[in-house]
This record gives C-alpha cells, structure tokens and sequence, in this order.
C-alpha cells in the first residue's frame, strides 16, 4: 500500500493520476495546504521542506518502507516500480526524461507564479504581464513538439504527459486562445479523456 500526502495541486494530482495508470493501491491524506499542515511536525518528518506530495511505500526497496518527495522523482519511482510509463532504456528513455524535467523547471515553477499573481497580486502589473507572457511560451513549445508527436516524449504516453497535463488543466487562468494552440488541444482533450487520469484528477 502506498500513502499518498497531497492537495488538490497540479503537483499533488500528479502523483494521484500515475497511481491510477499504475493500477497501484494507495491511500490519500490530505494535507490542508491553506491552513499550513504542511508546516506541522508531523509532516515535516516526512519532508522538511514542507511541500506537497509525498508518498510513503510500504513495500518500498528491498520490501522495506520508503518515503519519497519532489513530484518528479516519485513519477520516475512510481514508473520503475512497476515497469510502465517511462521506456527502460534508449533515446526514449531520455526524451521522456528531457520533457519531465521540462515540466519540473519550466511548466510549473512558471505557471504557478502566473496563478499566484493572478490570485492575489494583480496590482503588480509587470508580474502578471512577465509570467502570462513566459507561460505563453511555454505553451508555444508545447505547440510546436505536439504537431509532431502524438504525446510529449513521443509516440508513447509517458510520466512527462502525466507531470504536465494537471498543470494545462487549470487553463482557465492562462488567457489562452485555443485556435492557436490545437495540437495542445488536442493532446489536452486526449489525454483527459483516459479514465484513469478522471479518477486522479478526483482523487484530490
């Protein structure tokens, strides 16, 4: 059994959605983000950097139990664990790597700061118009990679198109114009359509 920690966040929903392609059971708690649980000491014992998700495997490595934090590193756990999700070896194995990371550097960190503005400072002109632009161009890569592949690293549906799908899902805060991105539209439309990714998606 696999505990998750998380909140309904791209980051939490992440691990939730990857659970459910795994077709591994877990259990959530969640982790009341706006009251700052995460800052209690309870979780702090799992990750001291008191961010949302974290996983507790009770049949980690070596049939032993295993915490792990950063969403990234437990897709990439969650993927070897099982053996889907993230080719073994070769270019593929790199490329959905290379996109994953692109995600975690990229996508998210750019993304979150627009919600943040968005949210709560937009007094702050020069914030909101500098993230809405990066995010912007963020979906411009996005754009361009999916009118040659079917999914992010490729052909295959990978852990990539997991870390970034529950980020595009929040779109309704990115002023976006659709007609000018339909390959995202479209890889967007598919890959919400997988029953598993509903199920994580509703699972926090």
């Amino acid at each position: 059994m696999i505990t998750l920690y998380g909140w309904g966040t791209p980051n939490g929903r992440k691990v939730s959605i990857a659970l459910e392609e795994l077709g591994l059971a877990y259990e959530v708690q969640r982790v009341d983000i706006m009251n700052r649980q995460q800052f209690s000491p309870e979780f702090l014992a799992l990750n001291p950097n008191n961010k949302i998700p974290v996983i507790v495997d009770s049949e980690g490595p070596d049939g032993k139990r295993f915490t792990l934090f950063e969403s990234g590193a437990i897709l990439i756990y969650l993927a070897d664990k099982v053996g889907k999700l993230l080719p073994a070896s070769g270019p593929a194995h790199y490329l959905t790597l290379q996109w994953l990371m692109f995600q975690m550097a990229g996508v998210g960190p750019i993304f979150g700061q627009m919600h943040h503005f968005q949210r709560y400072a937009k007094e702050q002109t020069y914030s909101v118009e500098r993230y809405t632009a990066e995010t912007h161009r963020l979906y411009s890569v996005l754009e361009g990679l999916l009118a040659g592949n079917e999914f992010i690293a490729g052909s295959e549906y990978t852990i990539a198109d997991i870390a970034v799908y529950p980020w595009v899902a929040r779109f309704e805060l990115h002023k976006l114009d659709w007609s000018t991105l339909p390959n995202v539209k479209r890889w967007y439309d598919a890959v919400g359509a997988r029953p598993a990714v509903v199920r994580g998606m509703e699972a926090l």
